[in-house]
């Protein structure tokens, strides 16, 4: 089985292409600290992130540098030659799942834009959230 969950901090802002057929793609960083921390060693790993289609364009329209996301996806390897006949190995993690991971309230000022979360519905009580007017045409689904 080959799954990856992630939690971490976008390095930059996405990188989004289009191919010629139109299909988006967008990449990112994910800065993803270590649990365990030795001196001299770094505190974060950074990994390579790719998604496409709708979730690269929810990508490029929501995310920005600083924003805390969880991940599920796929280890995907790769490689190239570069333009000096080097082969370069890649590896990058192929995004399923992509979803906020703080809420803008509780976020750094990383000076990230962030459409406001729905709060859980106190009267009803059955775990689902109310959705503000108008919203549903910023939702990244159908």
């Amino acid at each position: 089985m080959n799954k990856v969950v992630l939690l971490g901090r976008l390095t930059r802002d996405p990188e989004v292409r289009y191919t010629d057929g139109g299909t988006s793609i967008a990449r990112y960083t994910l800065a993803v600290d270590r649990k365990f921390k030795r001196e001299g060693e770094p505190d974060a790993d950074f990994i390579n992130c790719v998604s496409f289609g709708k979730s690269a364009e929810f990508a490029e329209k929501y995310f920005k540098q600083g924003t805390k996301i969880a991940i599920t996806g796929r280890i995907q390897t790769g490689s190239y030659t570069n333009k000096d006949g080097q082969k370069v190995y890649t590896t990058d993690v192929v995004i399923e799942e992509q979803e906020f991971a703080e809420s803008k309230s509780s976020g750094s000022d990383s000076g990230y834009q962030q459409s406001q979360r729905p709060v859980p519905s106190q009267a009803a009580g059955d775990g689902f959230i109310n959705i503000p007017e108008g919203l549903d045409e910023e939702l990244p689904f159908s």
